[in-house]
């Protein structure tokens, strides 16, 4: 399953980004948290091929919801610990949204930061030819489905899987002379 996580990188971002901790923010505004860990300066070449590949992998897709999502979560989350201020709650959502609408763009910028520092321009360069290719075009295309079958068919080895684990658990109790 590592293997197939380390082809995900934006789809780890995209549960990381639901899975967020809001009840952190309800609580009191801390400080400013410090940024992800800087990433070492990548060349403009560089950050501009990563921005191509992100553009042409459609990847504003899987943040595009980040802020009006985020701010829903944190609204629910202060509504259930302020319930007598769930009116007020609902009104302040929107403009919230509003005031930080634009900000999911940052990440688009940290994910071209990362591709610029994990690959050379030549790379990047190289990559970006290869997602215009056609076969770089039938990956895009047809990746996601190819992605979503398999893991599928993973959570079901898995679950048949955990029966033999299972049975090879009570086999072993049995010969203790414990049936579980």
């Amino acid at each position: 399953m590592k293997s197939v996580l380390k082809f995900l990188p934006a789809a780890t971002l995209a549960v990381g980004l639901a899975l967020s901790a809001v009840p952190a923010v309800a609580q009191q505004a801390a400080p400013k948290a410090a940024a992800a860990p800087a990433q070492p300066k990548a060349s403009p070449v560089a950050i501009a091929a990563a921005k191509e590949i992100l553009q042409i992998k459609n990847a504003t897709a899987m943040y595009a919801g980040a802020v009006p999502g985020l701010v829903e979560k944190t609204k629910i989350a202060l509504t259930q610990q302020n319930l007598n201020y769930q009116k007020d709650l609902n009104e302040v959502a929107p403009i919230v949204a509003q005031q930080l609408n634009g900000r999911q763009n940052e990440i688009g910028e940290g994910m071209a930061q990362i591709y610029a520092s994990e690959f050379t321009e030549q790379e990047l360069k190289d990559l970006v030819t290869f997602y215009k290719s056609p076969l770089g075009k039938k990956l895009i295309d047809a990746e996601p489905r190819a992605i979503g079958l398999s893991m599928a068919f993973m959570n079901s080895w898995a679950q048949n899987f955990a029966e033999t684990v299972m049975g090879a658990f009570r086999a072993e109790m049995r010969k203790r002379g414990k049936e579980i």
